[in-house]
């Protein structure tokens, strides 16, 4: 692929078909050498597809794509030689003990003995898990799972490293920790590509962001260049009664320049404002009590990435429906099927 030598990961026209479903519908990517990509989709968007097309685990049916200069489908075997790859759901063995599973790792990438015993002792160090290492993992917590299975994912210092949703079901103390063992790889100099729903993941964590809908590139950019997209302030509000959610968001329209977001849950309501500022906020106080409405709280926010989905998917991530997901053993066969081929 011409001109992309600084690239690390390069996709040109990308299709995949199940059947009637057009997972990926000539996708573009590229992602610069020692940096981070945040690939941002709601459930059935196309990113998992993707990232199996990517680590060789999935053939496109149309298309091409290379990860550090080799095809990912003529030259699969020196792709998974460079990569790593840490999936949705943890591929840890319940049975073996957090060093076992390490060194099982290692092995698969053909490391001889000696060599997978040094990284199992060095990747427990550096992901915090020595004190539980002689320990079967069936009686670790989440997060300490998901740092056992990204660790396992680094056994072999892949050059280029992706993370398919690697915060999922995490308690956001287990997710804070998670990114900071993510920000030092980065530092270390690792190529990253990085799938989440968490929004402001992708804000903390990716140099540049990709939005994916229907298995095409929706909008890319930096976090700042796609907020920018909005179009100015966002008013959000929290009514103190459910009933009145409704008679806000119609007393409030006046002032919108895009369409609000209500969540019946929670009784908020966002509304792009545009470049109103404060004036937006004095009009929005006015024009409640002008109905009678309780408000509990009322403020002018920059705009959000959610507020970026909102608006170029038109539903928020969360609202998106979900898709089946493979169970542990599927990914450790991925796993071990990507060993096979690391020599």
């Amino acid at each position: 692929m011409d001109g992309v030598d600084h690239a690390a990961i390069v996709a040109r026209g990308i299709v995949k078909r199940f059947e009637e479903t057009v997972a990926l519908d000539g996708l573009d990517l590229e992602v610069p050498r020692g940096s981070v990509l945040g690939l941002l989709g709601p459930n059935g968007s196309g990113k998992t597809t993707l990232v199996r097309v990517l680590t060789t685990l999935t053939r496109p049916d149309e298309g091409s794509a290379a990860v550090e200069g080799h095809d990912v489908v003529h030259q699969a075997a020196a792709v998974r030689r460079r990569i790593g790859l840490a999936g949705q759901f943890s591929a840890v063995d319940d049975h073996l003990t957090g060093y076992e599973n390490l060194e099982m790792a290692g092995r698969l990438y053909h490391l001889d003995r000696q060599t997978a015993a040094r990284r199992a002792h060095e990747l427990l160090e550096r992901f915090q898990l020595t004190d539980a290492a002689s320990r079967p993992a069936k009686g670790y917590s989440g997060g300490m799972r998901r740092r056992l299975d990204l660790a396992a994912s680094l056994v072999a210092q892949p050059s280029v490293l992706f993370l398919d949703e690697p915060t999922t079901g995490l308690d956001p103390r287990s997710r804070l920790d998670l990114w900071g063992v993510i920000r030092d790889l980065v530092r270390d100099g690792t190529t990253l590509l990085l799938t989440t729903q968490y929004l402001e993941e992708a804000d903390q964590l990716a140099d540049s962001i990709v939005v994916i809908d229907h298995g095409r590139v929706i909008a890319k950019g930096t976090a700042p260049e796609l907020k920018s997209r909005v179009g100015g302030d966002v008013l959000t509000g929290t009514v103190a009664s459910n009933a009145d959610l409704e008679r806000a968001r119609e007393a409030l329209a006046p002032l919108g320049v895009g369409e609000a977001q209500e969540d019946p849950v929670t009784n908020e309501l966002r509304l792009p404002v545009g470049s109103m500022g404060s004036r937006a906020l004095l009009e929005a106080v006015r024009l409640l009590d002008n109905e009678g409405i309780e408000v509990l709280d009322l403020a002018i926010n920059r705009p959000s990435l959610d507020d970026v989905f909102l608006a170029l998917t038109g539903h928020a991530a969360s609202n998106a429906p979900a898709t089946p997901q493979k169970g542990r053993r599927a990914k450790r066969r991925e796993r071990a099927a990507a060993g096979s081929e690391a020599r």
